[in-house]
């Protein structure tokens, strides 16, 4: 299961991006996966569980956008679904497409700090 190895990951780089603001705790991380990237949504949420114990993200949330597979067809300009496993041929015109807009992403877009007590 690859999705532990991600989790830790993210699990790391929260930390480190929590030292260096001075925060001890992470209340939640964004992340966005593509339908297409090959990592299962519900594994991911269980790693990260198992992934934050014991570290300043304990307690934090890990929240998953999922990001469609989408094309595009040069030739007529269509943007499509291409599902899983992808279909990358134009319902439109019916011609192979080679452009994939979104569905592979894997990325952290947000770490959320605790907010300092006053």
């Amino acid at each position: 299961m690859h999705e532990l190895s991600i989790a830790t990951v993210i699990v790391e780089r929260a930390e480190e991006l929590a030292r260096r603001h001075g925060a001890e705790r992470v209340d939640a991380v964004r992340v966005r996966v593509g339908e297409l990237a090959g990592v299962v949504p519900d594994a991911l949420l269980f790693s990260f569980e198992v992934a934050r114990q014991g570290t300043a993200l304990d307690e934090a949330r890990l929240l998953i956008e999922e990001v469609p597979g989408r094309a595009r067809c040069e030739p007529c300009g269509t943007d499509f679904a291409v599902g899983v496993p992808p279909f990358l041929w134009c319902p439109r015109c019916e011609r192979p497409c080679e452009r994939l807009l979104s569905g592979r992403e894997l990325e952290i877009t947000a770490i959320e700090l605790e907010e300092a007590s006053v």
